[in-house]
This record gives C-alpha cells, structure tokens and sequence, in this order.
C-alpha cells in the first residue's frame, strides 16, 4: 500500500491519525485485464485507488469508444456523478493491466469528511485537483494541435504510450489511429 500512502500524502499530508483512519477503511482487491470496474449507467458505490495497473475510462458514442482518461499506480478511479450526485455515471472504466486496487465505500468516505476536518480538507484538495486536472484537459482539447496534445502526453504521462494499445491513445488525443502513426513517425 506505498504507492497509494504516498499518494495520499501527495494530495494533502494528513496527520498520522487521520491517515491511519482513512487507510484502515480500505479493501485490497485484485482484478483481471479487461475487466469493466465500473459500468456506464449505473451508480458506482466505491472510490478506487490504483497500487498496480493502468485503467482508462470511456464513454460510447455514435462513432465508437472515446478515451475520456487514463489511471496508473498512484491514481484514484470514481465515477464523479456517482460520488458527488449520487447518480448513475456515464463513463466506464476497463482495466488495461492485471491490477491491485484499495478501494473504499462512497458513503464511508462521505462520513469521514463530514467527523473529520482533516480528512474533509483532503477530500477539498483532492477535488480541486481533479478540477484543474479536468480544465486542462479541455483546454488542450480546445486549442491544441494533436502533435502538441501528445508532446504534452509523452511529457506528462510517458509510461501510457509504452502500455497503452495505440487505438485507445488515438482516441484519447481525439484523432485516428492513421492519424496518430503519422505524429509519432515525425516525433
């Protein structure tokens, strides 16, 4: 559980306490590549945290699957409406890898944020960082080239093109996958 206590800390460092509260709430499972961990439609009812793996959430549309991110060790896996709402999400998550996860319940977390005002204050930081996270990614979207949109990829995240199936990447960066051969040929 390293990666994922250093994750924590990296969000907010919490007192020695709050951290052991929050992590004694946590259930290691294991799951199998290709598996769906969360469902479009339906209500999700935990919040994941990734200790090894790579995940991608999608959603179904008109012309196909479209990448909406991508998870590795370190990173948390939720469904926003889900969580915040309390209503069914609408993307889906598959797991890239064989993975282990620590997850925990939805309603615990919630009822932790509202006992403690440490661990609420990590909740506000987590959301705030998963906000700037979500607006650079529309704004990169927006207005950036697709060969500047997977510089910015190969910087940020170098470990996703070395895992990562090249279709799932192409729609991740919003182009073709004939589209994306060409950006790395000239890369």
């Amino acid at each position: 559980m390293t990666i994922i206590s250093n994750k924590i800390d990296e969000i907010f460092l919490l007192p020695a306490a709050e951290k052991e509260l929050l992590l004694a709430q946590f259930e290691q499972i294991s799951t199998k590549k290709g598996s769906i961990l969360v469902n479009a439609g339906k209500i999700e009812r935990y919040v994941y945290f990734i200790e090894k793996g790579i995940a991608r959430a999608y959603v179904d549309a008109a012309k196909g699957q479209t990448t909406i991110w991508f998870g590795e060790e370190g990173d948390i896996i939720l469904s926003y409406l889900s969580f915040f709402k309390d209503k069914p999400g609408y993307e889906s998550i598959e797991l890239l890898e064989n993975c282990v996860l620590y997850r925990i319940s939805s309603n615990v977390l919630q009822t932790l944020f509202c006992q403690n005002i440490h661990l609420a204050n990590w909740g506000r930081k987590f959301a705030e960082q998963e906000l700037v996270k979500t607006e650079e990614r529309f704004m990169s979207l927006q207005f950036k080239t697709a060969t500047e949109r997977y510089h910015e990829l190969m910087i940020k995240s170098p470990s996703i093109l070395q895992r990562v199936q090249l279709g799932h990447i192409a729609s991740y960066l919003g182009i073709t996958q004939v589209s994306l051969s060409r950006i790395r040929a000239k890369s």
